[in-house]
């Protein structure tokens, strides 16, 4: 399914899938993909979801997988929030008075935890995993005055490579992934890299003004994005009801990881007791 975007996107066409339970669904969860990938890698999670008996709605976002746009850029984080706009309503018209679940996985990590800034009220519940709201590596207040010099005036210059190996331990992930064709192995662009290092400092400083249930994710051996940034939003965000769990060896792929069916029934078990309290 291809909608048109909105804002900065303007003309552009985005990518949404979704996969349904047999039966009608208890809930609804809105799937935030990563950084270079698609929601089509999200097949296993949809089909552990849907068992458990929700919805899963996710989007390719601008410049990602079958949506159009440029690979390692984007014109503004703005962008990645209307997708989220976008997806959101598309779930209130399937499943108008349902709860909606918001998952976000590392760079869709950052997204939904800025999108929630604004935006939480529209959800039951939260769900990040492995988020990039701080860097394995701090950049230097040098490199980041650089980054934003660079965004503005070559702003598709590509400055930074992911290292696929720290996707996941188990050597069939990364194989797939290397040879996925939606996936961008090439260097992230000057301005998506500046708009992720400020949205990064947004989010650090404007934490406590979620207060939404939230469950944050991530192995303790992430080489991508730190495992330091999910204690940080653990310790800042204003939920009364918010869990930290550190998976001890796990990479970044946490939902790709050899223990990925205990770490979606962490997830999924959380979620059920959040639908089961809010219906109390």
């Amino acid at each position: 399914m291809r909608l048109s975007a909105s804002s900065k996107a303007a003309g552009a066409k985005l990518f949404f899938q979704k996969w349904l339970p047999d039966t009608p669904p208890k809930a609804v969860i809105l799937l935030i993909h990563g950084y270079a990938e698609h929601s089509g890698r999200y097949q296993y999670f949809a089909e552990h979801c849907v068992n458990r008996g929700y919805a899963v709605f996710a989007i390719d976002h601008w410049g990602h997988g079958k949506s159009d746009g440029d690979p390692g850029f984007v014109p503004d984080f703005s962008v990645f929030h209307d997708g989220v706009d976008a997806l959101v309503e598309m779930a209130r018209a399937a499943y108008s008075g349902l709860p909606i679940m918001l998952v976000g996985h590392s760079m869709g990590g950052l997204i939904s935890a800025t999108y929630l800034l604004e935006n939480q009220s529209k959800f039951a519940a939260a769900v990040l995993s492995g988020p990039a709201i701080k860097a394995a590596e701090e950049p230097s207040a040098f490199l980041k005055a650089i980054s934003g010099l660079l965004s503005r005036f070559l702003p598709k210059l590509g400055v930074l490579a992911l290292d696929s190996n720290g996707v996941s331990r188990d050597p069939k992930v990364v194989a797939h992934y290397l040879a996925d064709p939606l996936v961008y192995n090439g260097k992230m662009g000057a301005r998506l890299a500046a708009e992720m290092l400020n949205n990064m400092t947004a989010i650090q400083q404007q934490a406590s003004q979620i207060e939404l249930p939230m469950l944050m994710l991530h192995g303790s051996n992430d080489s991508l994005a730190a495992a330091e940034g999910s204690t940080f939003l653990d310790s800042k965000i204003s939920s009364p009801e918010k869990q930290l769990k550190i998976y001890p060896g796990l990479f970044h792929e946490i939902f790709n990881e050899p223990e990925k069916d205990a770490v979606l029934t962490d997830m999924t078990d959380w979620l059920d007791a959040r639908i089961g309290s809010s219906a109390a």
